[in-house]
């Protein structure tokens, strides 16, 4: 079976400190769970290249196909993520003259439209065009600092701006292209099934049954508030090779699911 793991490190101070909701690892499951990808572990560091180093080498050891960072590329003393990877991995670290252009030239065109004061490669401009050796630059078109592509055994690193916008712009005109191949053709579907249920705990028996007779879609049922109540509703979710093998095993389970809701005088929307 193909590996399509993926993992995740947040990597900020601000995220930490509770000053930044982390909605860069919300978007990028749903993307990654959209072209198939499974994310296994998701991990929140500070700004310590000790503990981004360790994080790093604790997730290449399980191997995951992909392993994305948000955070830390930035001209600031505290951006670290770029040094720390070239520590744990044991490269060394140095100016990537295709990463330099693209960063001299978005400062270069900031120039021209009055956006900044001087379009010269400051040092702290500069600072985001070093990168481990062996890296590929993304571009970035959204902001300054690229992306950083590296391979470490059966792991691709993608290290990528905290900047939401930043960190969107790379994934899906840099990066997004490549992941088909990484991962395969795989396709992904979910459907919701609302209930008239108030308590989750009517559904149990009904989606525990459910779930057992179809082991390849993932069934569960969530609590949610609608107006001035709560309603449960039941996701399911598949994975396969191909939309017409998601769209059956959803199909299957969707039909058995409201049965046996029916079964238990719950009724379905």
């Amino acid at each position: 079976m193909q590996n399509n793991s993926a993992e995740l490190l947040t990597i900020g101070n601000e995220v930490l400190a509770g000053n930044v909701l982390d909605t860069n690892s919300h978007w990028l499951c749903q993307q990654l769970a959209a072209l198939g990808a499974q994310v296994r572990r998701v991990t929140v560091l500070p700004d310590e290249p000790e503990q981004i180093a360790d994080a790093l080498l604790a997730a290449i050891g399980r191997g995951p196909r992909l392993l994305l960072t948000c955070g830390g590329l930035g001209p600031t003393r505290d951006d670290l993520t770029v040094a720390a990877i070239g520590r744990a991995l044991g490269l060394a670290v140095e100016e990537n003259p295709v990463a330099y252009a693209m960063i001299r030239d978005f400062y270069a065109e900031l120039h021209r439209r009055g956006a900044v004061t001087t379009g010269e490669m400051l040092p702290a401009r500069a600072k985001m065009a070093q990168m481990p050796a062996g890296a590929e630059p993304l571009l970035n078109a959204a902001g300054a600092a690229p992306g950083v592509l590296l391979r470490r055994g059966a792991t691709t690193i993608v290290c990528m701006p905290g900047v939401p916008a930043e960190m969107k712009d790379i994934f899906s005109n840099s990066l997004a292209p490549r992941l088909p191949d990484l991962f395969g053709s795989q396709s992904y579907g979910e459907r919701t099934v609302k209930t008239d249920a108030w308590d989750e705990s009517m559904l149990a028996p009904a989606v525990d049954a459910v779930a057992a007779r179809h082991p390849q879609v993932y069934v569960k049922s969530r609590a949610q508030v609608y107006g001035g109540g709560v309603e449960d509703f039941v996701t399911l979710a598949a994975r396969g090779a191909d939309e017409a093998e998601v769209g059956a095993r959803l199909d299957a389970a969707e039909r058995d699911l409201r049965a046996a809701l029916r079964e238990i005088g719950v009724a379905t929307s």
